[in-house]
């Protein structure tokens, strides 16, 4: 392998490292918050993809406006989806509130497959994101630049967010315990709600730009990196905001690295991801940035 093809390897490590972390980051909010894996993240996901395809194709809308049209519109999704499927069952035990999740899950596919047809559909992909860079003889496709810059932009005002501001933290309270944060005044409902929407709206943008390096949707796209980011977020310490970047872009620089220097293995490269975590749950069961959390009672 000569230079110019292992730098090529490096971006695109690079860039589907930051999908996987952008989508993780969605996974660890929620779980911060509820102790509840959102099954339905991945759906999300492709949901934000479709609004915008179909913004673009149908609506004939500009792609920017398009976009962001379709990032707002999933946000809303992913806050009504916390209130019809989440929060009629906040106090009930563990397991009735993780089977809604997963049934939330089942029926946005199905929906999806029964309204966007199952037949796979093109993203037409902006100019600007299709444009082929070469630097130094290594010709990498615009887009590979876009993901880390929106990814890490992204991941800076959420850090801000969570940290300096007051909705920050009444993230933090409700997370550390739900009752003390209501005897403090905190809109509990409100806050998480909140959390919902925030990780809704990531995932759409991950969605997008998934579709702009991958310019196919299928009503079960959402399925396989949906669950590759939650491995992710475990990978890294699932709750933690770092630990789902630091899953994510360690899971995507194994992933191509595989296929980069182990071609014969390539068909197998989705199977490295469920090795990766059984290793690390063997070594370090919270995570490599996870913390021991006692469970409430």
């Amino acid at each position: 392998m000569d230079l110019s093809t292992f730098l090529q390897y490096v971006a695109n490590a690079l860039s589907l490292g930051s999908l996987y972390a952008l989508i993780a980051i969605g996974y660890s909010m929620v779980y911060g918050i509820l102790r509840l894996i959102n099954f339905a993240h991945g759906d999300v996901f492709m949901l934000g993809a479709y609004i915008a395809f179909y913004l673009v194709s149908s609506a004939l809308m500009p792609w920017w406006v398009a976009f962001l049209v379709a990032i707002g519109l999933t946000c809303l999704i992913g806050i009504g989806l916390e209130r019809v499927a989440y929060r009629p069952l906040r106090d009930s035990p563990r397991i009735s509130i993780m089977i809604s999740a997963i049934g939330a899950s089942f029926l946005i596919e199905n929906l999806a497959i029964v309204l966007f047809d199952a037949r796979p559909k093109a993203f037409k992909v902006p100019d600007i994101f299709s444009t082929v860079v070469n630097i130094g003889g290594v010709s990498i496709v615009s887009v590979s630049f876009f993901i880390p810059l929106i990814t890490f932009a992204l991941l800076g005002i959420l850090l801000f967010i969570v940290h300096k501001t007051k909705t920050g933290m009444a993230m933090r309270a409700v997370s550390t315990d739900q009752d003390a944060a209501r005897l403090m005044a905190i809109d509990v409902d409100r806050t998480v709600s909140f959390t919902f929407g925030i990780g809704s709206l990531l995932a759409a943008i991950g969605g997008i730009m998934w579709s702009l390096k991958y310019p196919q949707l299928l009503p079960l796209m959402g399925v396989m990196p949906g669950l590759k980011c939650f491995i992710a977020a475990v990978i890294g310490g699932i709750g933690s905001i770092g630990g789902a970047v630091l899953g994510g872009f360690l899971l995507g620089i194994i992933e191509i690295m595989t296929v980069a220097f182990l071609p014969d293995l390539t068909g197998y490269r989705d199977a490295f991801a469920f090795i990766l975590l059984i290793i690390v749950l063997l070594v370090k069961p919270t995570g490599l940035l996870g913390k021991n959390q006692g469970e409430k009672v």
